[in-house]
């Protein structure tokens, strides 16, 4: 028998003073609960009631038993509500994992969640290389491509594109290209973590279009990315938000404007879909909220 529902049923037969009443309190048959104690007993190797027709009471056994039960039906009772007022406010610490370039949309709403619940603390961490979500302790992971473990929970949060640019300084030393083609014999520069083995775009029809590059720079750092790409070192298909005031202020020219690399989407990763804490439902809501106000900055595109 449930052990827990053994301890209830005793102690409820001790407290309403009968097998009959205590069955009354629980919604449960006389016999039920009976048995209940007799499980107890049997388990302990020792009487805890003494039965007579007209009453029941504890042994000395019984009476220690007892005290110990109540308590720990009390600390389980307070278990739950403590565990229900987490349920109902965001408390707690948050563990954060994010890219290194699009910290600058989840900062605002790291900010906005710390000053709406006070009780909660958040760890946020920044960086560039996969994590093991699960085995790191990260409630939430904000990232650019899908994860590798299918078992994790995606959420959609904003689509994006890359942009296809370069600065003045390539064109004028390498000249435009001006056909997809042209891609496979320059010098590109690329990104770790960009799912395929091709940059793929979409033509102005709508049609896919694809081509194989290569370069002399493969790294996991946007930021890297960029900086190469303002001192004229390769043509790079860089993320939109991470350009786009490189593009107003005319450091980088935008390529091949017919063509549209593919869409992505930025995601929240978290592990389980069930029971989901409140602070990481509260803190994922947001940062949708703020992922769609965002969208016009971080796809272009939109």
């Amino acid at each position: 028998m449930d052990r827990l529902t053994s301890l209830t049923a005793f102690v409820r037969v001790v407290d309403s003073g009968g097998f009959s009443a205590a069955g009354r309190r629980l919604n449960m048959s006389t016999t039920m609960v009976s048995n209940h104690v007799q499980s107890l007993e049997d388990r302990l190797g020792a009487r805890l009631l003494q039965r007579t027709t007209r009453k029941v009471s504890l042994t000395e056994v019984g009476k220690a038993y007892y005290d110990r039960c109540v308590q720990i039906l009390a600390d389980l009772e307070q278990a739950d509500d403590i565990a229900g007022a987490l349920q109902s406010t965001p408390r707690g610490t948050l563990r954060i994992y994010t890219a290194t370039h699009i910290v600058q949309f989840v900062a605002p709403v790291v900010a906005q969640f710390l000053a709406l619940y006070p009780d909660v603390k958040v760890d946020l961490t920044m960086g560039e290389r996969t994590i093991d979500i699960i085995d790191e302790g990260f409630d939430i992971a904000v990232r650019l491509t899908p994860p590798p473990d299918s078992s994790l929970i995606v959420r959609s949060l904003a689509t994006w594109r890359h942009v296809l640019c370069c600065s003045h300084d390539y064109i004028e030393k390498h000249g435009r290209p001006q056909q997809l083609a042209e891609l496979a014999g320059r010098n590109c520069l690329r990104h770790v973590n960009y799912p395929y083995d091709e940059w793929r775009f979409m033509d102005r029809k709508g049609a896919p279009a694809s081509v194989r590059v290569a370069g002399n720079l493969l790294t996991n750092s946007g930021e890297t990315l960029r900086m190469t790409a303002l001192q004229g070192g390769g043509i790079s298909l860089a993320a939109g938000f991470l350009v786009h005031d490189d593009l107003e202020a005319g450091r980088l020219v935008r390529l091949l404007p017919e063509y549209r690399p593919i869409e992505l989407s930025m995601n929240a990763v978290y592990p389980h879909r069930h029971h989901l804490s409140v602070k990481v439902r509260t803190f994922i809501d947001m940062l949708a909220h703020h992922s769609a106000e965002q969208q016009k900055l971080i796809n272009p595109y939109s």
